[in-house]
């Protein structure tokens, strides 16, 4: 059937039926857009012929003009397909296919025009809004989307409550009709109420399980000149609410104009939401045409013992960590150990009062203390085979930092640095504005373009969710946004047992994480005896948490001096690779277990990770991914025997196998542990 009958067949079912469908290529995920007798569009999506989101929402609520986009003409459809592979700079799998049927339906509401352009893959669908060019319809600011997801039932949820400034939470794991009354009180106990959102609101990516076993994850990608997409909760309905700027504005727009894509992954195997690449399919093609610069890493960071109180940032106090004779004995461990950099904090002028004062002028990103030269340390990084990593905190004074990022970049070209982890701790200046406003998004995208220029690589903290922008520019190769390991050293709720099971179905499905596994020293007390604090994890899932959390941006966050007495669990670190052929998700369940195998890039090697939360278990399964009729010499780092997160954190062991593909591997999960395994090859 050529595509224009089939315009034409649809166009006549939407006329006169009000509804048409739109498959998956293999027919296994489905949408059907409906019209009601009130003009409104609504969409529903099945999964294998069964209901999974109910009759949602679609439309707009524009501030200027005063419009709403709601009720609409159906003008007509449109539609096509795609097949095709790409090959990503770096990644979980050297390379991804893209396969899905597009429908676009054209609307008209109030003399404006506007298309829903729908995506459907085998694993999920995608759609977004399309604002073509019009000659009445030009500028525009956009008071509220209202794209609603409206689940068929009571499911599981794993989620954190709506912030407009912060995504460092604990996850909460409740039924939908509980996050209402739990939301708030999340906030209260766990991190100071930063937003202005009401209770019943959380933030994607969002993950569901109902009752039947149908996982769903709801998320966006390519956010792009827009705010983040949050959800308001209402019965079992999750409505977009976007994250406003300092004066309550959504978004200023100017037609043709995108908004970023609406995902929601699903499947009735939890693995298979871990393996989806729908978000990356959806987000564009890179906008760097030489990459060859871009280069996944593993480093060591000058970091943990501000954490510890070891050190400290500021140079006033006594206690300054980034000296030159300290950053010179971590450049000589990981040169030792063969790393490929050394991020040092607090090595510019300004900590003495970077935080909460709303200043423009704190740090120029150019000027060390005069404790650390800078100089000397580049000769002798590179005189070891690495380089430093910079560090710029920009204490949220975010228009101070982009008048000195050109002079900041150009500073890092000189000095050698290639890598540059920014940080946006705090409230932002000039004008209130929100960590995932609009105006945030497009600074975080103006860094990513603007480091390009530059061949920098950016490994981004504090900042909005990850979107699969990787895609577009992989030189932003990690983020932080979400709770990472420094929380472990938090006085309340810290980083619980089962947070690192949940970060894959949430916070990763948008993008890789700089999550800074590596702890061996468990009890945080070592330098400041008043402190109660402690790793709530095992070592071997330490080990394990490189392959479970993905990153090309790997740190082996503790102290030179806690892995030298343990240096026959640090060979894994030192083994893990950072950069993949192919990815295998072995098992998975949502806040309980996770494992994960990963085929270094290039090479013949396969290295597994499995954690679990605060229950224990046994693990078994079949090596099947392995090379036919070869052997492999597997290295486990799993728990001890009488390990436990709590009780005894760090007994672990390091043990030999011989496997094939037809083996079985077997081992147990301590309570809050892992195992991480390296399988070599034999000639």
């Amino acid at each position: 059937m050529n595509k224009t009958l089939l315009l034409l067949l649809l166009s006549v079912s939407v006329f006169a039926q009000k509804s048409f469908k739109i498959a998956s290529p293999s027919d296994q995920i489905s949408i059907q857009l409906t019209q009601g007798a009130d003009r409104a569009v609504k969409y529903q999506v099945f999964y294998k012929a069964k209901e999974v989101i109910s009759a949602s929402d679609l439309g707009f609520t524009l501030k200027k003009p005063a419009l709403e986009l709601r009720k609409f003409q159906i003008l007509g459809v449109d539609s096509t397909t795609y097949d095709g592979t790409w090959k990503p700079v770096w990644g979980e799998v050297k390379e991804i296919r893209n396969n899905y049927k597009e429908l676009t339906v054209h609307l008209k509401e109030s003399g404006v025009l506007l298309d829903v352009i729908f995506r459907v893959f085998d694993d999920g669908i995608g759609f977004r809004y399309f604002f073509p060019a019009q000659d009445n319809f030009k500028h525009f600011i956009v008071d509220n989307e209202w794209s609603s997801f409206t689940m068929t039932g009571d499911h599981n949820a794993f989620w954190i409550p709506g912030d407009y400034d912060t995504n460092e939470y604990t996850y909460q794991r409740t039924k939908i009709s509980e996050i209402d009354a739990l939301a708030a009180a999340a906030k209260e106990k766990d991190i100071a109420v930063t937003s202005l959102m009401g209770k019943n609101f959380v933030q994607t990516p969002l993950m569901l399980k109902s009752a039947d076993g149908i996982y769903i994850n709801v998320h966006e990608a390519a956010l792009v000149n827009y705010p983040a997409m949050h959800l308001k909760q209402e019965g079992f309905e999750f409505t977009s609410a976007l994250v406003p700027d300092a004066v309550g504005n959504k978004a200023y727009a100017q037609a043709p104009f995108n908004t970023p894509w609406r995902t929601i992954v699903i499947s009735n195997k939890a693995e298979q939401i871990l393996a989806s690449k729908i978000i990356l399919n959806l987000n564009e093609p890179s906008k760097i045409k030489d990459s060859t610069w871009i280069k996944p890493q593993k480093f060591m960071g000058m970091w943990w013992e501000m954490h510890v109180g070891k050190a400290n940032w500021p140079l006033a106090g006594g206690k300054h960590g980034a000296n030159t004779e300290n950053v010179k004995r971590y450049i000589d461990f990981a040169g030792k150990h063969g790393f490929d950099g050394v991020l040092v904090e607090g090595w510019n002028q300004g900590w003495e009062d970077w935080f909460g004062n709303w200043k423009e002028e704190v740090f120029d990103f150019v000027t060390p203390y005069p404790d650390y030269q800078i100089d000397t340390l580049t000769k002798y990084a590179a005189s070891k085979g690495l380089k430093l990593i910079m560090h710029h905190e920009t204490s949220s004074s975010v228009t101070n930092y982009e008048r000195r990022m050109d002079a900041a970049y150009q500073y890092m070209v000189d000095k050698g640095i290639n890598t540059v982890k920014t940080g946006y701790v705090g409230k932002i200046i000039p004008r209130g504005e929100h960590h995932d406003s609009q105006w945030m998004v497009n600074h975080y995208n103006r860094v990513a373009e603007k480091a390009a220029n530059y061949h920098l690589m950016v490994d981004s903290h504090e900042s909005v969710h990850p979107t699969g922008l990787h895609r577009t520019y992989p030189n932003w190769m990690a983020a932080e946004a979400a709770r990472g390991s420094e929380f472990n050293n938090a006085p309340t709720l810290g980083i619980n047992a089962e947070h690192t099971t949940i970060l894959p179905f949430t916070r990763l499905m948008g993008g890789p994480m700089d999550y800074t596994p590596g702890l061996f020293h468990m009890n945080l007390n070592q330098f400041d005896s008043t402190r109660t604090t402690k790793v709530r994890s095992t070592l071997a899932k330490q080990l394990a948490l490189y392959v479970t959390i993905y990153s090309p941006l790997q740190m082996a966050a503790d102290l030179p001096e806690n892995y030298e007495p343990r240096l026959d669990a640090f060979q894994f670190i030192k083994d893990v690779a950072v950069d993949w052929d192919d990815t295998k998700i072995i098992s998975a369940e949502p806040g309980e277990f996770v494992t994960i195998a990963r085929k270094a890039k290039n090479k013949d090697t396969w290295f597994i990770g499995s954690i679990t939360n605060a229950t224990a278990r046994n693990m078994s399964f079949d090596m099947d991914f392995l090379d036919p009729d070869k052997t492999y010499e597997a290295m486990l780092y799993r728990d001890a025997d009488d390990a436990d997160f709590e009780k005894n954190p760090e007994a672990y062991v390091v043990e030999k196998r011989l496997v094939t593909a037809k083996s079985k591997m077997t081992f147990r999960l301590q309570r809050g542990g892992g195992c991480a395994i390296s399988l070599r090859r034999l000639n």
